[in-house]
């Protein structure tokens, strides 16, 4: 039996490109495009949630304060999204460096680490509310910030590692 052709790819090494740093800078503001709509409809959702008449029946004061602080941290990370286009227009308008991919990579990591921080919260909330169980609730908070920092953070280190193994 012969292997099929995905099989026979994944036994041969990858191919990799340094980009040119016009590239690189345009990766950072696209990947930023593609993370800030999510993160507004998170926080208007989030908005939402307040105003509706079931905050105050079914939330506790703590659990309340505590979506208010998911909100906070989503807020956080909506300014550190939108930091790298403002960075790039106020510091270097007609030019690209090095450093700016660099700082703004960082911001757009800090943002997503506050992302994961505001959603994980508001899982225990929703979840606490479903279940009736802080448990409950703090498990799955625990287990959606897991999930985020295994593919938000260890899983590109590994990956990184076995591509620089394979080189």
């Amino acid at each position: 039996m012969s292997e099929q052709p995905d099989q026979q790819a994944d036994h041969q090494p990858d191919r990799s490109e340094a980009l040119k740093l016009p590239e690189a800078v345009r990766h950072v503001f696209d990947e930023c495009r593609m993370v800030l709509p999510g993160i507004q409809a998170l926080f208007g959702f989030q908005m939402i949630a307040v105003f509706n008449q079931g905050f105050r029946e079914k939330l506790t004061s703590p659990e309340q304060r505590l979506h208010g602080a998911a909100i906070l941290l989503v807020v956080l990370a909506i300014a550190l999204v939108m930091a790298p286009a403002a960075l790039h227009r106020r510091a270097e308008p007609r030019s690209v460096s090095d450093r700016f991919v660099r700082v703004a990579s960082r911001l757009l990591l800090a943002a997503m680490l506050l992302l994961a921080v505001g959603l994980s919260i508001d899982v225990f909330v929703v979840t606490r509310i479903i279940w009736h169980s802080q448990t409950i609730a703090a498990a799955a908070s625990a287990a959606a910030f897991c999930v985020f920092l295994f593919l938000w953070e260890a899983y590109p280190s590994i990956y990184r590692r076995r591509s620089s193994v394979q080189r």
